[in-house]
């Protein structure tokens, strides 16, 4: 997929927990002019249940508005758009076929992110917003199920967590009704705060000059403590706070609330925010906080710009991780060269994309990393540190489709994982697999870098092998290897043939 990235329009969609969020902006000198911008308060949060469970009305509510952003983003085109889904569609259980209903509206692909990574995407977007000197800063976003804490200088973040405490979730849990009362608010601060213990104590040894909110509830009083006359220009302060609190209780229902700045469509998960928010003031030792209009969304086209640049996160995560456990770079190279001249061989057969030959590259980088922990199943080893280590950049579908494509290099073939993932997905993942075993096979003497001179030929239940003739006599462990995986792919009603010509 190749796009121009002059006068390119690119789009970006939030799924987050409170609101839904789609921006459509044109890349001009590698900055971006806004085209068009839509948000609609869906609280999808508040149709989870004790059970994980996302209600058809929440669906229903969510759907109606994907239709919408779907007319403005359906005809750019595949890799021009990013969409992201956050704290309540990770935590949904039912959330498969929502997902699939969802795609079709949007009419493209959406990814489900963890909590770090939507903390650095947040991160990304606050950076570009406010021109970012090298001040070090406090970044705070408040969503619907959870809240993003980073700091960072410049561009680059230092810490990054995420907290499972959103304005939605908390205005349910402490505030049902609407109901507002002195114990309630202590309550939910308590709450706030209790969670806030784990990452207290290194955010303030860290330490920042500048504090940043983004997203609609810190944006919300700002504007709240601005118009009531609490504040200099929005900038929050631990005294204005009290003053919203204050009067929020004195009122004893939010449907009672008069305040200057509240919208209506806020009104009802604004105490819940505003108790996160007290929280992080107290436990953080927070002064002040100005508000920034960056954040999600915008990290989301800013980080899409960086893929189509060449300026990939995920490249850099990669590197990163194989630095860390010393993966043998001679080795990798061996084996990345053989995964080329593999794949472009069967790319028009299997139909392979660019996406496809990257997850390879990225899997032949890291593909014993396991042996930092034994040699010993270290196919299994390299599976797991890839399975639950936070990776920069990536989805949670990318990062357990690369985690499944390294468990799958050798011995029995990894069914029950590939199982897991998105049906869409798990023919491509197995053919993948495929490629990587025979790639490993190839080079698993570890000698010199160069081509073997393998010609393969594939079709949807075989693959033929064809090497010079007397090549394998010269290679009998490798023969040896080949005829083992014969017997591994017939496991998955796959025919392996080995053949040699002139």
């Amino acid at each position: 997929m190749k796009i121009q990235t002059e006068q390119t329009i690119l789009g970006a969609v939030d799924l987050g927990s409170n609101s839904f969020h789609m921006v459509i902006a044109k890349l001009r000198d590698n900055h971006f002019q806004t085209v068009d911008k839509l948000k609609e308060m869906v609280q999808l949060r508040a149709g989870l249940d004790k059970r994980d469970q996302l209600s058809e009305s929440a669906q229903e509510r969510a759907l109606a508005c994907l239709e919408r952003f779907g007319q403005r983003i359906k005809d750019l085109p595949e890799g021009s758009v990013r969409i992201v889904g956050t704290n309540t569609l990770r935590v949904a259980k039912n959330s498969d076929a929502f997902l699939k209903k969802a795609k079709k509206a949007l009419g493209h692909s959406i990814e489900i992110i963890e909590g770090e990574e939507e903390a650095r995407l947040i991160y990304l977007g606050v950076a570009h917003a406010l021109s970012f000197d090298d001040t070090r800063r406090l970044v705070m976003d408040i969503g619907g199920g959870s809240t993003e804490f980073i700091i960072g200088e410049g561009f680059d973040g230092l810490a990054r967590e995420s907290l499972g405490m959103g304005c939605v979730s908390f205005s349910q849990k402490f505030f049902a009704g609407g109901t507002l009362s002195q114990e309630q608010m202590r309550a939910a601060i308590i709450a706030a705060a209790t969670r806030l213990r784990a990452i207290q104590k290194r955010y303030r040894d860290i330490g920042w000059e500048e504090a940043i909110g983004a997203s609609g509830t810190i944006r919300c009083v700002a504007s709240i403590v601005k118009e009531e006359g609490w504040a200099i220009d929005g900038t929050i302060t631990i005294e204005s706070l009290d003053k919203l609190i204050g009067a929020m209780i004195a009122s004893g229902n939010m449907d009672s609330v008069t305040l200057a700045g509240l919208s209506d469509e806020r009104r009802s998960v604004l105490p819940g925010g505003v108790a996160v928010l007290k929280a992080a003031f107290e436990q953080l030792k927070i002064k002040q906080m100005t508000v920034s209009d960056g954040a999600l969304r915008e990290g989301l086209l800013y980080d899409l710009l960086g893929r189509i640049s060449h300026d990939d996160e995920r490249d850099r995560t990669v590197s990163a991780i194989a630095r860390r456990y010393h993966a043998d770079q001679e080795q990798i190279e061996r084996v990345d060269l053989m995964l080329d001249q593999l794949c472009d061989q069967v790319a028009k057969s299997w139909q392979f994309e660019q996406e496809h030959r990257q997850l390879l590259h990225w899997a032949a980088k890291l593909h014993e990393i396991g042996l930092s922990i034994a040699h010993n199943q270290y196919h299994k080893h390299s599976y797991y540190l890839l399975a639950h280590s936070n990776l920069p950049g990536f989805s949670r579908e990318e990062q357990y489709a690369l985690a499944v494509l390294v468990r799958g290099q050798r011995r029995g073939f990894p069914t029950k994982y590939i199982k897991r993932l998105p049906e869409e997905t798990r023919l491509v993942t197995q053919r993948l697999i495929m490629l990587l075993r025979l790639a490993m096979v190839f080079n698993r003497g570890r000698s010199i870098v160069g081509t073997t001179p393998v010609k393969i030929q594939v079709s949807e239940k075989a693959i033929k092998l064809f090497l010079p003739i007397g090549w394998l006599a010269e290679h009998p462990l490798t023969e040896a290897d080949l005829l083992q995986e014969v017997d591994y792919l017939q496991e998955i009603d796959l025919r392996l043939t080995i053949r040699e010509e002139s």
